[in-house]
């Protein structure tokens, strides 16, 4: 586009009240442009010349030019057509694209990295990647444990898919669907001293571990207020759940922490599973992800991975732990 005609443009532009253009004037002046008549662009459109003829004519009044003219049987188009058309095309691909439906998703060609936010570390993180790599081995899949501001990470599509806990206020532009709760459980080493007398007393007594994974993730033991249970001291805080069997294992802590995140551990280290001698009501967690992801194809096909697997795996250790299990003062 020359300079003046460029310029030409833009004060057209701002005359005109873009909040009143009927878009499908712009089409109908595509067409135009293409078929060279009144007719051709109304069979490419699937209308009358007639309306076709009162599109160019609402425009024409739009842009102030006549866009079209009929020269020798023929619509030749005017200077400023030609110009206005280079920027109309790129204008009417965008919104094709972004109004057309999502390209189908192809795991067995795919080269698309995805993020999964999640504290659940050990079997679900391989049960996840076997599942991912065996149907999309081109594929790669970056487990986050729970990085800070993960809320805003997932709404701007930073994270595909993310699972924590909690009764948190989630922010806009979120989808979410609710994951099964966490149901709480005690866990210390074979030969604990607490075995012989599990109760509210040895709760008190010996020290517990704890896991910090984000800042606005809250503990259920932190809401308990005024709760008359007794009080548990906390004589180690840890980063990451990965540690916590060996750590239980060879010590005198105890660990109370949803099933699903100690069932294999329980199995491996030989950790005995305790009914907590306090009121430790279900925790809800969720699954969330960008509400601008929710009809990608790519996007569903992650989140089904992890959501299926994830509650497959919740009830397979929740039966594992429930068989194990030694009730308080047993």
């Amino acid at each position: 586009m020359s300079r003046r005609s460029n310029e030409r443009f833009s004060a057209i532009v701002k005359e005109i009240q873009l909040h009143r253009i009927d878009l499908n004037l712009l089409v109908v002046f595509e067409a135009l442009m293409i078929g060279g008549s009144v007719v051709a662009a109304a069979e490419r459109l699937g209308k009358t010349p007639s309306a076709v003829s009162h599109a160019l004519a609402r425009l024409r009044d739009q842009v102030g030019d006549p866009l079209m003219v009929k020269v020798g049987g023929r619509m030749q188009p005017s200077p400023f057509a030609l110009d206005l058309i280079d920027n109309v095309r790129p204008i009417l691909r965008g919104l094709k694209r972004a109004l057309s439906l999502p390209e189908p998703f192809d795991p067995a060609t795919s080269t698309r990295e995805f993020r999964v936010a999640c504290p659940v570390t050990g079997r679900v993180l391989s049960e996840v990647m076997n599942k991912v790599h065996r149907a999309a081995p081109g594929v790669k899949l970056e487990w986050l444990s729970a990085p800070r501001q993960v809320y805003a990470a997932v709404a701007e599509g930073l994270v595909d898919i993310a699972h924590l806990g909690g009764e948190i206020r989630l922010l806009d532009g979120l989808d979410v669907v609710e994951a099964p709760s966490f149901v709480w459980t005690s866990f210390v080493r074979a030969g604990h001293p607490a075995l012989s007398h599990w109760g509210p007393e040895a709760w008190s007594r010996y020290p517990h571990v704890q896991v910090t994974i984000a800042n606005d993730v809250r503990s259920p033991f932190d809401r308990r207020g005024t709760d008359p249970s007794p009080d548990r001291f906390i004589g180690a805080l840890i980063s990451e759940f990965s540690s916590l069997g060996p750590l239980l294992a060879n010590s005198d802590l105890i660990g109370t922490f949803p099933r699903i995140l100690m069932a294999w551990d329980m199995q491996t280290y030989g950790l005995r599973p305790l009914v907590p001698p306090i009121d430790l009501p279900p925790f809800r967690t969720r699954f969330f992800w960008s509400s601008r992801l929710a009809n990608d194809p790519a996007s569903m096909w992650i989140r089904d991975i992890v959501i299926d697997t994830y509650t497959e795996l919740h009830d397979k250790a929740g039966r594992m732990v429930a068989r194990a299990l030694r009730p308080a003062g047993g």
